[in-house]
């Protein structure tokens, strides 16, 4: 807005604006990144893995912990690991387990794993704090089943408590401001390790792919509020000891 730029705010969810976003972009001719231009968004999103594996010198993770909605960075990152390897910059990903991390309140492809069913339910109605996951009918959700199979992954969901207090885990011990999303793979990726599902040991990359500056809202409610005295020295002092 601040440049100009028109702000239209549906009120519906995640997929509601999407299928509108089609609709308006296909009937005028509108290019849409994450819609109707999405091919060259995954594309984008596959050198989410080419940068892992360069910072961490060509060697291949234990674990991947990654969040989901639609479900196509996963599969892009897969897709990365997977072309890296085919020009020989790394030798083998076999043993690399992929981690599914959706938020309880919009779940549906974490759900069908732990149902061990090939149908993708779609969550009519999502309700998490996790906005930019909260796609009840995901696109990719067969894909990522696949891919859970194929990298002996596990799928896994969080509470919004649990991915408030992940979000503020992060902040206060890496120094990183996630969005909601963000917390979804942390508070992930601390559920299972609790669960002795993962071991801490592993060398793991729990991808961490927006800033809590767009969602500030999220996280308010778990705040002190800033208390407001006169610009006096030993008032100030008292009050921060």
């Amino acid at each position: 807005m601040s440049y100009g730029g028109k702000f239209v705010a549906v009120d519906g969810a995640y997929d509601d604006a999407n299928r509108i976003a089609s609709v308006i972009g296909d009937s005028n001719g509108y290019g849409i990144v994450n819609i109707n231009m999405r091919p060259y968004y995954v594309e984008g999103s596959k050198t989410l893995a080419f940068e892992v594996l360069e910072q961490l010198n060509w060697i291949v993770p234990d674990v991947l912990v990654i969040p989901v909605g639609s479900g196509a960075m996963l599969n892009a990152i897969c897709k990365g690991f997977e072309e890296i390897m085919n020009i020989g910059l790394i030798s083998d990903i076999s043993n690399l387990r992929i981690i599914a991390a959706q938020p309880n309140g919009c779940a549906p492809i974490v759900d069908a794993y732990k149902n061990r069913s090939n149908e993708v339910i779609p969550v009519e109605k999502p309700d998490t704090v996790a906005k930019s996951l909260a796609i009840g009918d995901p696109g990719d959700g067969l894909y990522v089943l696949k891919r859970l199979r194929q990298f002996n992954g596990i799928g896994e969901k969080v509470t919004d408590s649990e991915i408030k207090n992940a979000i503020l885990l992060l902040a206060k011990s890496e120094g990183i401001f996630t969005e909601p999303a963000g917390g979804v793979a942390v508070g992930v990726l601390k559920k299972l390790i609790e669960e002795n599902k993962i071991d801490k040991d592993e060398n793991i990359v729990c991808y961490v792919t927006g800033n809590g500056l767009k969602t500030t809202e999220s996280i308010t409610d778990l705040l002190p509020t800033p208390s407001s005295v006169k610009p006096d020295i030993r008032l100030v002092s008292a009050m921060i000891r």
